[in-house]
């Protein structure tokens, strides 16, 4: 029997010369981690608006309107849509420089909005804006996670952390929302089962994933209905299709956070740090340090409720 050449022959080593040319980061790897770092470092940045919303100025959607407007200015030029920026890249928003680390800290507050009020910063037609009752912030802008239309009323959350709200308005989100409907017509169960079954709608397929009748009489009912996306009059739309009118709606609950009974209409209070929890959990991001409101903000939200204390976590059953 022939005996194995030794790791020194000639024919290993010419053995290992080859493997070490088809795979020389194994050969020696620490020029194959200067390479690897060479080429991370010089992969393109970052898109400008993801970088934006991060920064808390607001969505990702938003942040690309901005840009269409000029608002956004990189090393001296104007802003394109499609633009990268990297850490060392000079941002500038209406005229004023751009602190491109993102904040450590986020706040989360939840407004129970009354009909009459639209989700828009300024509106052209001089309506009020829900953003007229948020306190005021130092740094950063309050952003809101989703919207509701000019006569529904209920829950809306605001946070200062750009890439929050966004992950949480994404459509691959599917997050439970729920709302109060009062119906005028005469409403059948297969109406009901449509509903829960799905209907086309002229923007694609939509429907309730529960529907729960909870009161009324004649012409005009109650129900409790959920959706798992937030598109445009959705839920007003779907009861439209089976030939009935909303005369009233309400969302109630966002995810795992509900309306507290005390919140009334036009009042805005701070989340609790297990409801923030919950916000980072569904948008499956890791949470950030809760950013602590002002001794005055505090006030003020205490005199909403004529109370010396801000209030508990909400309740489930608290969505009257």
């Amino acid at each position: 029997m022939a005996n194995k050449p030794g790791r020194d022959s000639p024919k290993a080593r010419a053995r290992q010369s080859e493997l070490d040319q088809a795979n020389p980061e194994a050969a020696h790897p620490q020029v194959g981690a200067a390479q690897a770092d060479s080429t991370l470092s010089t992969l393109p940045g970052e898109k400008l608006q993801k970088v934006l919303a991060r920064a808390g100025l607001g969505s990702r959607r938003e942040m690309e309107r901005w840009i269409e407007a000029g608002r956004v200015v990189v090393n001296g030029k104007a802003a394109q849509l499609g633009d990268r920026v990297e850490a060392r890249d000079r941002l500038a928003v209406d005229g004023r420089i751009l602190e491109l680390a993102p904040a450590q800290e986020a706040r989360c507050i939840l407004y129970h909005k009354p009909p009459a009020e639209v989700c828009s910063r300024h509106d052209p037609e001089g309506r009020r804006t829900v953003y007229e009752r948020l306190p005021n912030l130092q740094s950063g802008r309050w952003i809101s996670i989703g919207r509701l239309d000019f006569n529904t009323s209920g829950l809306l959350l605001f946070t200062t952390d750009g890439e929050l709200a966004n992950a949480l308005m994404h459509p691959s989100s599917n997050i439970e929302r729920e709302y109060m409907v009062r119906v005028m017509g005469d409403v059948q169960e297969d109406m009901l089962q449509r509903m829960l079954d799905g209907v086309m709608l002229e923007d694609g397929m939509a429907r309730f994933t529960d529907i729960q009748e909870i009161g009324g009489e004649g012409i005009n009912r109650w129900f409790c209905v959920v959706l798992m996306e937030g598109r445009n009059r959705e839920v007003r739309r779907l009861w439209e299709s089976q030939g009935l009118t909303v005369s009233r709606l309400k969302r109630v609950r966002y995810g795992e956070v509900f309306i507290p009974p005390r919140v009334k209409q036009g009042q805005w209070v701070e989340l609790e740090r297990a409801e923030v929890k919950s916000l980072y959990r569904m948008a499956a991001l890791a949470p950030k340090e809760m950013q602590r409101s002002t001794p005055k903000e505090r006030a003020v939200m205490e005199r909403q409720f004529g109370k010396r204390h801000g209030r508990g976590a909400a309740k489930k059953g608290g969505r009257s």
